[in-house]
Parts: structure tokens; C-alpha cells; sequence
């Protein structure tokens, strides 16, 4: 990876590179955009293969959150923080002196919890930062209200895929059922909707299928099922060259970040298919909407109404794709891209006037 000519390429105001050794700590804090606000993102803890596969997933988040913000009319701009470590060695030292790297930022960045960051983390972060959100998660966590926003878009496409709002009856393969995945359930289930799940952990599999009469499949099968929705739900990366091929669902709508491996090939690929993508950074946007009220002082008809936003403009980006004859993730960038282009012009003249 070359460095600058990748940051350039992205866009990325700013790249900081964190590290300590009393204790050793090494982190990446990645600011993409603050042209709508304060750059908001949360914290992934995860044992990298190397620092370059760290930085590319802080680069991709971040310009992720930049977008998800732009798309949910968030006034926050795009940033997003991984710290190289093993969670088995994540220790309250190395999450305070993290916390001091994000102050020392003095509010450029926001951030939360994200990938083995428990609640308990984030207070123990709070330490050292006031620059941190869901500290007390006055509305019960990001989870709910992110899974909401993914049903939200599901009701979305199937109403463009196939002109009907009935879900009953519909076949739906859920890859990942941690905290996100098992509220989507739930709400897919009230729906009268079949439920396929995966996870790498068989005990939340397991707890699906008593609850919700889901039927558990292997990771491995999970592409290849016939069904009508396939949600992806876990990390990202995995709608590549290997997988798509095996997909056999029209419809692609989960809460997985950086869902494609290679943006431009892979949402190509999908339309070759077919197949309707839910563009990931709209459809999973319920956990930014819910920090983000939780900082300004959370009020839960505001922050619903915004969830529920996510179902028309995932609508307006499926209707952009059909009229310009692009892809659904090219349509997307570029509805966040003008809201973007909107506000620095508007900037500008309040400058020049």
C-alpha cells in the first residue's frame, strides 16, 4: 500500500498513527471528512495480520462514516479508530491511554464502541475523554436501533424489488447473530418471515432456533441458500469473486460495515446478478443516528423518525441507480456526495458574504 497516494485517493483529511509503550499500544485513529461536523466513529480492538490490513480498515470505515452520516443527514463528518491487539490482552491501562490520544484531538473526533469494545470499555475510555458516546446508552445501546434501521431497509427493497409491502412468507438468511443480528431476528420473525442463520458461535445459533424456529447452517452455506434476502451481519469483505457467484437471494440487505471487497467490482458483479444491494453505510446507519442524539441529549421520537428516514432513502437510491443505469453503491456515494457539495458551498458564501 503507498501510503499518501491512498489517502489521497480517499480522500482523508488526517491519519494518526498511535503508539505507546507504557503500556504498548498501537492504534490508528483515520479522519475522513469534517466538512458536516465533528468526525464521528467508533473503535474496533482486533488482532490484525499486519498494520497494513489495519490501516486499509480504518481508511474503508472511515470514509464509510462519512457517508452513512451524509446519507442519514447526520451534521457529522466521517472518522473511525482500530487499536492492534488481541482481545484477550485488552487492559484498562492500554483503553486510558487511548483515551488520552482521542483528547488530545480536542473534539476533531468522536468516538464509541465497535468490534470487542464492550459499554464497560467505553466508560473506562471516558477516563481520560469526554470525546466518547455511549458512556451511559441512555436508549438501551446501539443494537436495537441499528437492526431496526436494516428491517426498515429490507421493507424498502422488497417494496422496489417486487411493488408490495407484505414480508410474510419471505425467506431470509441471516449470516452473524451477535447483539445486531438476533434484534433483526426478532423483528423479521414478528413479520412471519423464515429465518436461515449462521455464526461462528453455535450457542447463539442455537438460541435462534428455539426462539424463533430458525433453521442453523454452516458459515460455508450460507451464500448459496435459496432464499430471498441474504443479511450479512458480521464483518465485512464478504461479498467478493468467491462468494457472489453462489448467491442465489435478489436481494442483499445486513448491518455488516465494508460489506464488498473491492467496491467498484464487487457492487458490479451484484447488478450483473441481479441482485438489489443495500448500499451498507445507509442501511446500518441506526447506531451512528443513536449515538448521535444520545450526544446532543437523547430524544427518542427524533432519533426514530431519523431510523425510519433510512427506508426512503434507500428508496431514492434505488430509484437513482434505475434512472442513471448505475450501481446502487455508485448512487449512493453520490446522493452523500452532493449533501457534502451542498454544504461547503454553503459555507463558502456565508465566508464570502
Amino acid at each position: 500500500m503507498l501510503l499518501f497516494e491512498t489517502v489521497r485517493e480517499m480522500g482523508h483529511e488526517q491519519i494518526l498513527f498511535c503508539h505507546g509503550k507504557n503500556p504498548d499500544i498501537r492504534a490508528i485513529i483515520a479522519i475522513h471528512d469534517t466538512s458536516l461536523g465533528p468526525a464521528m466513529g467508533a473503535t474496533r480492538l482486533f488482532p490484525y495480520i499486519n498494520e497494513e490490513a489495519a490501516l486499509k480498515d480504518a481508511l474503508r470505515l472511515s470514509r464509510g462514516m462519512t457517508y452513512k452520516a451524509a446519507c442519514a443527514n447526520i451534521p457529522a463528518g466521517g472518522g473511525k479508530a482500530v487499536i492492534i491487539a488481541n482481545p484477550e490482552n485488552k487492559t484498562d491501562e492500554i483503553l486510558r491511554a487511548y483515551g488520552r490520544f482521542v483528547n488530545s484531538l480536542n473534539g476533531r473526533f468522536i468516538t464509541g464502541q465497535d468490534v470487542n469494545i464492550t459499554p464497560q470499555d467505553v466508560r473506562t475510555i471516558s477516563q481520560e475523554t469526554n470525546y466518547v458516546v455511549g458512556v451511559s446508552e441512555k436508549s438501551g445501546g446501539p443494537a436495537p436501533i441499528t437492526a431496526l434501521g436494516v428491517f426498515l431497509g429490507i421493507k424498502a427493497a422488497v417494496e422496489f424489488r417486487w411493488q408490495t409491502q407484505r414480508l410474510e412468507g419471505l425467506k431470509v438468511a441471516i449470516q452473524g447473530v451477535g447483539n445486531v443480528g438476533r434484534n433483526l431476528c426478532r423483528h423479521l420473525h414478528e413479520h412471519g418471515i423464515k429465518l436461515y442463520v449462521s455464526d461462528v458461535n453455535p450457542v447463539k445459533t442455537e438460541e435462534l432456533k428455539r426462539l424463533f424456529d430458525a433453521t442453523v447452517v454452516t458459515p460455508d452455506e450460507i451464500f448459496s441458500l435459496d432464499v430471498d434476502i441474504f443479511a450479512p451481519c458480521a464483518l465485512g469483505g464478504i461479498l467478493n469473486s468467491h462468494t457472489i457467484p453462489f448467491l442465489q437471494a435478489p436481494i442483499i440487505a445486513g448491518a455488516a460495515n465494508n460489506q464488498l471487497g473491492n467496491e467498484q467490482l464487487h457492487s458490479q458483479m451484484l447488478a450483473k446478478k441481479g441482485i438489489l444491494y443495500c448500499p451498507d453505510y445507509v442501511i446500518n446507519a441506526g447506531g451512528l443516528i443513536n449515538v448521535y442524539n444520545e450526544m446532543i441529549g437523547y430524544d427518542e421520537e427524533k432519533a426514530f423518525k431519523q431510523v425510519h428516514n433510512i427506508y426512503h432513502t434507500l428508496l431514492e437510491i434505488f430509484n437513482i441507480a434505475k434512472q442513471q443505469g448505475i450501481t446502487t453503491n455508485d448512487a449512493a456515494k453520490r446522493l452523500a456526495e452532493d449533501r457534502i457539495l451542498n454544504v461547503k458551498r454553503s459555507k463558502s458564501k456565508e465566508i464570502a458574504a
